[in-house]
Protein backbone atom coordinates (compact mmCIF):
# COMPACT_ATOMS: atom_id res chain seq x y z
CA UNK A 1 0.00 0.00 0.00
CA UNK A 2 1.29 3.44 -0.93
CA UNK A 3 1.66 6.17 1.65
CA UNK A 4 0.91 9.56 0.09
CA UNK A 5 1.95 12.78 1.83
CA UNK A 6 0.71 16.19 0.70
CA UNK A 7 3.11 18.70 2.25
CA UNK A 8 1.27 21.97 1.58
CA UNK A 9 -2.46 21.42 1.11
CA UNK A 10 -3.22 25.06 1.90
CA UNK A 11 -1.74 26.07 -1.47
CA UNK A 12 -5.11 24.94 -2.88
CA UNK A 13 -8.30 26.66 -1.78
CA UNK A 14 -10.38 24.84 0.87
CA UNK A 15 -13.24 24.57 -1.64
CA UNK A 16 -11.15 22.44 -4.01
CA UNK A 17 -12.08 18.76 -3.83
CA UNK A 18 -9.17 16.32 -3.93
CA UNK A 19 -10.73 12.98 -4.78
CA UNK A 20 -9.33 9.73 -3.44
CA UNK A 21 -6.81 7.86 -5.60
CA UNK A 22 -8.10 4.62 -7.11
CA UNK A 23 -5.62 2.28 -5.38
CA UNK A 24 -5.09 1.20 -1.76
CA UNK A 25 -3.33 4.02 0.05
CA UNK A 26 -2.93 6.08 3.19
CA UNK A 27 -3.09 9.83 2.62
CA UNK A 28 -1.63 12.33 5.08
CA UNK A 29 -2.26 16.02 4.44
CA UNK A 30 -0.33 18.87 6.05
CA UNK A 31 -1.60 22.40 5.52
CA UNK A 32 1.98 23.71 5.42
CA UNK A 33 5.46 22.36 6.03
CA UNK A 34 8.68 24.10 7.02
CA UNK A 35 12.12 23.12 5.76
CA UNK A 36 12.92 21.65 9.17
CA UNK A 37 9.80 19.45 9.09
CA UNK A 38 10.07 18.18 5.54
CA UNK A 39 12.30 15.11 5.80
CA UNK A 40 10.61 13.64 8.87
CA UNK A 41 7.16 14.01 7.28
CA UNK A 42 8.05 12.12 4.10
CA UNK A 43 10.72 9.67 5.26
CA UNK A 44 8.35 6.70 4.93
CA UNK A 45 6.24 8.03 2.04
CA UNK A 46 6.27 6.47 -1.42
CA UNK A 47 4.38 9.33 -3.08
CA UNK A 48 4.86 13.00 -2.20
CA UNK A 49 2.59 15.81 -3.33
CA UNK A 50 4.14 19.26 -3.19
CA UNK A 51 3.46 22.72 -4.53
CA UNK A 52 6.01 25.12 -3.06
CA UNK A 53 7.90 23.19 -0.37
CA UNK A 54 11.50 22.67 -1.50
CA UNK A 55 12.77 19.13 -1.97
CA UNK A 56 16.55 19.15 -2.34
CA UNK A 57 19.04 16.30 -2.53
CA UNK A 58 19.91 16.42 1.17
CA UNK A 59 16.24 15.91 2.02
CA UNK A 60 15.76 13.15 -0.54
CA UNK A 61 18.76 11.24 0.87
CA UNK A 62 16.81 10.82 4.11
CA UNK A 63 13.73 9.47 2.32
CA UNK A 64 14.62 6.18 0.58
CA UNK A 65 11.03 5.07 -0.06
CA UNK A 66 9.95 7.88 -2.38
CA UNK A 67 8.99 6.67 -5.85
CA UNK A 68 7.00 9.68 -7.12
CA UNK A 69 7.01 13.41 -6.46
CA UNK A 70 3.82 14.87 -7.92
CA UNK A 71 4.13 18.64 -8.15
CA UNK A 72 0.74 20.31 -7.86
CA UNK A 73 1.77 23.05 -10.29
CA UNK A 74 3.40 23.45 -13.68
CA UNK A 75 6.71 24.85 -12.45
CA UNK A 76 9.01 22.31 -10.81
CA UNK A 77 11.78 24.62 -9.60
CA UNK A 78 10.99 23.66 -5.99
CA UNK A 79 12.28 20.13 -6.69
CA UNK A 80 15.87 19.08 -7.44
CA UNK A 81 14.88 17.13 -10.54
CA UNK A 82 18.45 16.05 -11.30
CA UNK A 83 18.79 14.55 -7.84
CA UNK A 84 15.48 12.75 -8.31
CA UNK A 85 16.72 11.28 -11.57
CA UNK A 86 19.86 10.02 -9.85
CA UNK A 87 17.77 8.42 -7.13
CA UNK A 88 15.19 6.86 -9.46
CA UNK A 89 12.35 9.15 -8.41
CA UNK A 90 9.83 10.20 -11.04
CA UNK A 91 8.80 13.87 -10.99
CA UNK A 92 5.53 14.94 -12.56
CA UNK A 93 3.73 18.25 -12.94
CA UNK A 94 0.36 19.68 -13.96
CA UNK A 95 -0.21 20.96 -17.48
CA UNK A 96 -2.80 22.97 -19.35
CA UNK A 97 -5.04 23.72 -16.37
CA UNK A 98 -4.26 27.48 -16.45
CA UNK A 99 -4.99 28.03 -20.13
CA UNK A 100 -7.86 30.39 -19.29
CA UNK A 101 -7.11 31.77 -15.83
CA UNK A 102 -3.57 33.10 -16.35
CA UNK A 103 -4.24 34.73 -19.73
CA UNK A 104 -7.45 36.31 -18.41
CA UNK A 105 -5.60 37.71 -15.39
CA UNK A 106 -2.90 38.99 -17.73
CA UNK A 107 -5.46 40.82 -19.87
CA UNK A 108 -7.17 42.16 -16.74
CA UNK A 109 -3.89 43.74 -15.61
CA UNK A 110 -3.23 45.15 -19.08
CA UNK A 111 -6.72 46.62 -19.40
CA UNK A 112 -6.63 48.17 -15.94
CA UNK A 113 -3.22 49.74 -16.55
CA UNK A 114 -3.89 51.00 -20.09
CA UNK A 115 -7.11 52.66 -18.90
CA UNK A 116 -5.71 53.81 -15.53
CA UNK A 117 -8.57 52.13 -13.67
CA UNK A 118 -6.77 52.16 -10.30
CA UNK A 119 -5.87 55.84 -10.55
CA UNK A 120 -9.42 56.85 -11.42
CA UNK A 121 -10.87 54.67 -8.66
CA UNK A 122 -8.53 56.27 -6.11
CA UNK A 123 -9.48 59.75 -7.35
CA UNK A 124 -13.20 59.00 -7.05
CA UNK A 125 -12.76 57.74 -3.49
CA UNK A 126 -10.81 60.92 -2.67
CA UNK A 127 -13.67 63.13 -3.91
CA UNK A 128 -12.02 64.31 -7.13
CA UNK A 129 -15.19 63.76 -9.17
CA UNK A 130 -17.17 66.15 -7.03
CA UNK A 131 -14.35 68.68 -7.13
CA UNK A 132 -14.17 68.53 -10.92
CA UNK A 133 -17.53 70.27 -11.30
CA UNK A 134 -18.45 68.36 -14.46
CA UNK A 135 -19.63 64.95 -15.65
CA UNK A 136 -16.07 63.55 -15.95
CA UNK A 137 -12.42 64.52 -15.66
CA UNK A 138 -9.24 63.62 -17.50
CA UNK A 139 -6.43 63.48 -14.96
CA UNK A 140 -4.97 60.20 -16.22
CA UNK A 141 -4.16 58.93 -19.68
CA UNK A 142 -6.56 56.39 -21.22
CA UNK A 143 -5.40 54.23 -24.13
CA UNK A 144 -7.16 51.60 -26.23
CA UNK A 145 -5.71 48.15 -26.70
CA UNK A 146 -6.63 48.14 -30.40
CA UNK A 147 -3.55 48.91 -32.46
CA UNK A 148 -1.09 48.54 -29.58
CA UNK A 149 1.79 46.08 -29.98
CA UNK A 150 2.05 43.39 -27.33
CA UNK A 151 5.39 41.61 -27.06
CA UNK A 152 4.96 38.14 -25.56
CA UNK A 153 7.97 36.45 -23.95
CA UNK A 154 7.21 32.75 -24.02
CA UNK A 155 5.55 30.98 -26.90
CA UNK A 156 4.02 28.06 -24.99
CA UNK A 157 0.38 27.33 -24.17
CA UNK A 158 -0.12 30.40 -21.96
CA UNK A 159 1.76 32.85 -24.14
CA UNK A 160 -0.10 31.61 -27.21
CA UNK A 161 -3.46 31.97 -25.47
CA UNK A 162 -2.59 35.53 -24.42
CA UNK A 163 -1.84 36.18 -28.08
CA UNK A 164 -5.27 34.87 -29.08
CA UNK A 165 -7.04 37.09 -26.55
CA UNK A 166 -4.94 40.09 -27.52
CA UNK A 167 -5.83 39.65 -31.20
CA UNK A 168 -9.52 39.72 -30.27
CA UNK A 169 -8.89 43.26 -28.95
CA UNK A 170 -7.27 44.22 -32.24
CA UNK A 171 -3.73 44.24 -30.88
CA UNK A 172 -0.56 43.69 -32.90
CA UNK A 173 0.79 40.46 -31.40
CA UNK A 174 4.49 39.56 -31.61
CA UNK A 175 6.49 36.84 -29.89
CA UNK A 176 9.99 37.72 -28.72
CA UNK A 177 12.82 35.51 -29.86
CA UNK A 178 15.04 34.12 -27.14
CA UNK A 179 17.72 36.49 -25.92
CA UNK A 180 21.05 35.93 -27.63
CA UNK A 181 19.60 33.56 -30.23
CA UNK A 182 18.21 33.88 -33.73
CA UNK A 183 14.42 34.16 -33.59
CA UNK A 184 12.46 31.02 -34.29
CA UNK A 185 9.53 30.66 -36.65
CA UNK A 186 6.83 33.22 -35.90
CA UNK A 187 9.11 35.29 -33.67
CA UNK A 188 10.87 38.63 -34.00
CA UNK A 189 14.35 39.38 -32.65
CA UNK A 190 14.60 39.88 -28.89
CA UNK A 191 15.92 43.42 -29.25
CA UNK A 192 13.14 44.39 -31.65
CA UNK A 193 10.46 43.10 -29.30
CA UNK A 194 11.84 45.21 -26.45
CA UNK A 195 12.25 48.28 -28.65
CA UNK A 196 8.85 48.28 -30.37
CA UNK A 197 6.32 46.87 -27.90
CA UNK A 198 3.70 48.96 -26.08
CA UNK A 199 3.10 46.10 -23.67
CA UNK A 200 5.50 43.33 -22.66
CA UNK A 201 4.17 40.26 -20.88
CA UNK A 202 6.11 37.26 -19.54
CA UNK A 203 5.01 33.64 -19.94
CA UNK A 204 8.27 31.69 -19.86
CA UNK A 205 9.71 29.29 -17.26
CA UNK A 206 12.32 30.24 -14.68
CA UNK A 207 15.62 28.52 -15.49
CA UNK A 208 19.28 29.30 -15.00
CA UNK A 209 19.17 30.96 -18.42
CA UNK A 210 16.11 33.12 -17.69
CA UNK A 211 16.96 34.12 -14.12
CA UNK A 212 16.80 37.95 -14.02
CA UNK A 213 16.03 37.97 -17.72
CA UNK A 214 14.85 41.54 -17.27
CA UNK A 215 17.20 44.00 -15.58
CA UNK A 216 18.43 47.56 -16.19
CA UNK A 217 19.69 46.97 -19.74
CA UNK A 218 16.42 45.40 -20.85
CA UNK A 219 14.27 48.15 -19.36
CA UNK A 220 16.51 50.80 -20.92
CA UNK A 221 15.97 49.19 -24.35
CA UNK A 222 12.19 49.67 -24.15
CA UNK A 223 11.85 52.76 -26.32
CA UNK A 224 8.03 52.90 -26.23
CA UNK A 225 7.87 52.99 -22.40
CA UNK A 226 5.61 49.93 -22.30
CA UNK A 227 3.41 48.45 -19.63
CA UNK A 228 5.33 45.52 -18.14
CA UNK A 229 3.41 42.45 -16.94
CA UNK A 230 4.73 39.35 -15.16
CA UNK A 231 2.39 36.48 -14.30
CA UNK A 232 5.06 33.80 -14.83
CA UNK A 233 7.84 33.64 -12.20
CA UNK A 234 9.23 36.37 -9.98
CA UNK A 235 12.84 35.39 -10.57
CA UNK A 236 12.58 36.41 -14.21
CA UNK A 237 12.85 40.04 -13.13
CA UNK A 238 15.46 42.02 -11.20
CA UNK A 239 12.99 43.70 -8.85
CA UNK A 240 15.24 46.62 -7.95
CA UNK A 241 15.78 47.27 -11.66
CA UNK A 242 12.00 47.24 -12.12
CA UNK A 243 11.66 49.82 -9.36
CA UNK A 244 14.27 52.00 -11.09
CA UNK A 245 12.47 51.62 -14.41
CA UNK A 246 9.24 52.86 -12.86
CA UNK A 247 10.99 55.78 -11.17
CA UNK A 248 12.75 56.85 -14.38
CA UNK A 249 9.72 56.39 -16.62
CA UNK A 250 11.44 53.69 -18.71
CA UNK A 251 8.16 51.79 -18.38
CA UNK A 252 4.75 53.39 -17.97
CA UNK A 253 3.33 50.86 -15.54
CA UNK A 254 3.64 47.36 -14.16
CA UNK A 255 1.26 44.51 -13.46
CA UNK A 256 2.96 41.94 -11.24
CA UNK A 257 1.49 38.70 -9.88
CA UNK A 258 4.69 36.88 -8.90
CA UNK A 259 7.71 37.90 -6.84
CA UNK A 260 11.16 36.46 -6.23
CA UNK A 261 10.36 35.91 -2.55
CA UNK A 262 6.75 35.06 -1.79
CA UNK A 263 5.34 36.82 0.07
CA UNK A 264 7.66 39.75 -0.72
CA UNK A 265 9.50 41.57 2.07
CA UNK A 266 7.34 44.39 3.39
CA UNK A 267 10.18 46.84 2.71
CA UNK A 268 11.23 45.26 -0.59
CA UNK A 269 11.20 47.00 -3.99
CA UNK A 270 7.83 45.67 -5.13
CA UNK A 271 6.09 46.70 -1.92
CA UNK A 272 7.71 50.13 -2.22
CA UNK A 273 6.11 50.66 -5.64
CA UNK A 274 2.81 48.87 -4.95
CA UNK A 275 0.94 52.04 -3.97
CA UNK A 276 1.74 53.79 -7.23
CA UNK A 277 -1.39 54.28 -9.35
CA UNK A 278 0.42 52.76 -12.33
CA UNK A 279 1.33 49.55 -10.49
CA UNK A 280 -0.91 46.60 -9.70
CA UNK A 281 0.58 43.92 -7.45
CA UNK A 282 -1.53 40.79 -6.93
CA UNK A 283 -0.59 37.88 -4.61
CA UNK A 284 0.26 35.09 -7.11
CA UNK A 285 -3.39 34.43 -7.95
CA UNK A 286 -3.37 34.55 -11.75
CA UNK A 287 -3.59 30.75 -11.76
CA UNK A 288 -6.24 30.52 -9.06
CA UNK A 289 -9.70 30.69 -10.61
CA UNK A 290 -12.07 28.17 -9.02
CA UNK A 291 -12.31 26.27 -12.29
CA UNK A 292 -8.54 26.10 -12.77
CA UNK A 293 -7.85 24.91 -9.23
CA UNK A 294 -10.37 22.08 -9.51
CA UNK A 295 -8.93 21.11 -12.88
CA UNK A 296 -5.46 21.03 -11.29
CA UNK A 297 -6.65 18.81 -8.43
CA UNK A 298 -8.38 16.40 -10.79
CA UNK A 299 -5.32 16.16 -13.04
CA UNK A 300 -3.07 15.66 -10.00
CA UNK A 301 -4.96 12.54 -8.94
CA UNK A 302 -5.09 11.32 -12.55
CA UNK A 303 -1.29 11.57 -12.70
CA UNK A 304 -0.85 9.64 -9.45
CA UNK A 305 -3.33 6.96 -10.51
CA UNK A 306 -1.50 6.59 -13.83
CA UNK A 307 1.87 6.22 -12.08
CA UNK A 308 0.63 3.41 -9.85
CA UNK A 309 -0.93 1.74 -12.92
CA UNK A 310 2.44 1.87 -14.66
CA UNK A 311 2.24 5.01 -16.83
CA UNK A 312 4.49 8.05 -16.40
CA UNK A 313 2.00 10.79 -17.27
CA UNK A 314 3.26 14.42 -17.25
CA UNK A 315 6.77 13.21 -16.45
CA UNK A 316 9.38 15.92 -16.00
CA UNK A 317 12.26 13.45 -16.00
CA UNK A 318 12.66 10.17 -17.86
CA UNK A 319 12.99 7.11 -15.68
CA UNK A 320 12.02 3.76 -17.10
CA UNK A 321 12.64 2.09 -13.74
CA UNK A 322 10.77 4.66 -11.69
CA UNK A 323 7.29 3.76 -12.92
CA UNK A 324 5.14 1.88 -10.44
CA UNK A 325 8.04 0.53 -8.40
Amino acid sequence: MHKIVFLDRETLAPSVRLRKPAFPHALVEYQSTTAAQTASRIEDASIVIVNKVRLDESTLQKCPNIKLIAVAATGTDCVDVAACSRRGILVTNIRGYAVNTVPEHTLALILALRRNVVAYRDDVLAGAWQKSGQFCFFDHRIQDLAGARIGIVGEGVLGSRVGELARSFGMDVVFAGHRGKAPGTGMIPWEEALRTSDIITLHCPLTAETNKLFSDAEFAAMQRKPIFVNTARGGLVDEEALERALESGAISGAGIDVTTQEPPAIDGPLMRVARRPNVILTPHVAWASEQAQQSLADQLVDVIDAFVAGTARNAVNTLADAVSR
